[in-house]
């Protein structure tokens, strides 16, 4: 069953570093900036879907036993997104930039 026209594909990322996944995200991979929240939440445009950075925080009153908290363990992977590219040199390129491609 597909979905009905006009929904949309939000990826929430729990960061540890917002100004700087927000960079990284701007600058190195060309995600469009929509909107920042008061430093603990930046909207992002990319490939057609949206892109929610969020700092760690507590419960809220509609999901009072929930936190949000960047991952503990770079080791433990929780979450991943994929880039599906043309061209293999897209990582050598990011790292010629000075940039870490995971």
């Amino acid at each position: 069953m597909a979905f009905p026209s006009g929904v949309e594909l939000t990826h929430i990322l729990v960061v540890g570093d917002l100004d700087r996944s927000h960079a990284f995200y701007r600058d190195v991979v060309g995600a469009e900036s929509v909107r920042e929240y008061g430093g603990t939440s930046v909207v992002l445009r990319l490939a057609g879907t949206w892109l929610l950075l969020v700092t760690g925080g507590g419960p809220t009153p509609d999901k009072p036993g929930v936190f949000f908290a960047p991952p503990s363990d770079p080791a433990r992977v929780s979450h991943a997104m994929t880039f599906r590219v043309e061209d293999w040199k897209v990582p050598g390129t990011f790292r010629s930039q000075g940039q870490r491609w995971p």
